[in-house]
């Protein structure tokens, strides 16, 4: 822990909802879920007015398009449009200090003491974290962050989670514990579910109770290593420093039960849920993965793997849970698993998804149109039509993938609003460009073409027409 709050935390407020937004007019202060949109698929990011109905990541999409009103934008993932508005912040941290770690896209650590110069006093910090929030939503086009500034690494994120969104909260030093005891136990680093019912059961419900728990009670419960880290943590000691290197090799989650599990369907309920995580974690760093590994550790600690690698990079939820199960098959479990996990290495910030049939859960109904003056919904322009079975690709090879970035050769660009039954509709639109019409096209209309994502940061966007 230092004597100065020198250690900043960004996260950026419901990133990938944000960029939507920003790049399409017409879903600005709507619902928006950003993730996997078919049956199996996963929320990566639930804007904040979606998160009034309860959305939020790493839920079924299933699960949050029943809890949000109609007319809520379920749009798959734009990487590219989210990587390129990541480098613009990540480019206003790096001159703001030479030490960046970025943890993943939309989150970073920044070491304020690494700035020549730099006035670490309360009131220095505080004046540096309002002016790098005034500069995200400038040169992003009105995007937002939280920001905490702290002694130590764990202080400054639990402070930038303390005012979401778009809020700074710095933590003086000498108040840490005073901050960090009332907060919920799960707030330190490394209580996760198991960990918090076990305390539970001991009375533990905050940090300030953890702190009251001896470090020879904690070992003895949780280990040496887990146990003292608990103890340290609990008491604001934390010295991990900013590091400038954090390349990811892997992507995991593993779940420890509190009575080993030997009947299989218990198991794969269990594996469906590990893998929301998992893809949920891979979402939020925009990585893609090859090599699926499944992790079972039986009643005798005795631990098994098995790994599969794909022809293609994927996250998607389906796809990395067909692999698990399979491999999980080919593991005997009659006498009962203590833990499970699933991983996925081979990481890249690309994907080439497997080329087969997929259903299509709302073809050309799935948004609602909001009339351009009165901001009124409006009649859909196609009638709601059955879920049904139809190819991801057209016969001209295209993926047409709700909320992609698309330009027409007459009208301009904009995106996919829906598509399915052999056609694609697409709203006219663009961050520079009040909210656009909505126009219907066959799915291999020629004049229709994939685009790259628009530049908020010029006026060049055509007008919608």
């Amino acid at each position: 822990m230092r004597p100065a709050p020198s250690i900043l935390h960004l996260d950026l407020d419901a990133f990938f909802a944000a960029v939507e937004q920003r790049d399409k007019p017409s879903l600005r202060g709507k619902p928006v879920v950003v993730g996997g949109i078919g049956p199996r698929g996963v929320v990566s990011t639930a804007s904040y007015e979606a998160r009034r109905f309860g959305a939020r990541s790493a839920m079924p999409t299933a699960e949050a398009r029943r809890r949000c009103p109609p007319g809520t934008a379920f749009l798959a993932g734009r990487y590219e449009a989210y990587r390129i508005t990541s480098r613009v912040v990540m480019e206003l941290l790096a001159q703001t200090s030479p030490v960046v770690e970025q943890v993943s896209v939309d989150e970073a650590y920044v070491d304020l003491a690494a700035a020549p110069g730099a006035d670490l006093t309360v009131e220095g910090v505080t004046r540096l974290g309002r002016d790098l929030l005034d500069r995200i939503r400038e040169e992003t086009g009105g995007l937002t962050a939280s920001v905490g500034i702290g002694s130590s690494k764990m202080i400054a994120k639990l402070a930038s989670e303390a005012d979401k969104p778009a809020g700074l909260t710095v933590v003086p030093p000498g108040t840490e514990e005073e901050f960090l005891h009332p907060l919920p136990a799960r707030a330190v680093p490394g209580v996760g579910p198991m960990t918090a019912g076990r305390l539970r059961s001991f009375g533990v419900e905050t940090v300030g109770d953890l702190a009251r728990v001896s470090l020879s009670d904690l070992v003895a419960i949780f280990g040496e290593a887990h146990g003292t880290g608990l103890y340290q943590l609990a008491r604001a000691r934390d010295d991990r420093p900013v590091v400038t290197e954090r390349e990811t090799k892997s992507v995991s989650v593993e779940e420890t039960f509190e009575t080993d599990i030997a009947d299989r369907d218990q198991l794969e309920a269990e594996l469906e849920a590990l893998t929301r995580r998992l893809v949920a974690r891979l979402s939020t760093s925009a990585l893609f993965g090859r090599t699926v590994t499944i992790k079972a550790r039986r009643h005798d600690f005795t631990t098994l793997t098995r790994s599969e690698t794909l022809s293609h990079a994927t996250g998607d939820a389906a796809v990395l849970l067909r692999e698990a199960r399979r491999l999980l098959a080919g593991i005997d479990v009659s006498t009962g698993l203590r833990l499970l996990g699933v991983g996925v290495s081979g990481l890249t910030d690309h994907a080439q998804e497997e080329l087969e049939l997929a259903v299509t859960e709302e073809p050309l109904a799935g948004q609602l149109v909001f009339d351009d003056v009165t901001g009124a919904p409006r009649d859909d322009p196609q009638p709601a039509t059955a879920p049904t079975r139809t190819a991801i690709f057209d016969r001209r090879g295209r993926d047409w993938a709700t909320g992609m970035d698309v330009r027409h050769d007459e009208h301009g660009p904009g995106w996919v609003w829906g598509h399915g039954l052999g056609r694609v509709t697409v709203r006219f639109e663009g961050p520079t460009t009040p909210p656009g019409p909505v126009r219907t096209f066959s799915a291999d209309d020629p004049a229709l073409h994939p685009a790259e994502p628009p530049d908020w940061r010029d006026g060049r966007d055509e007008s919608a027409r």
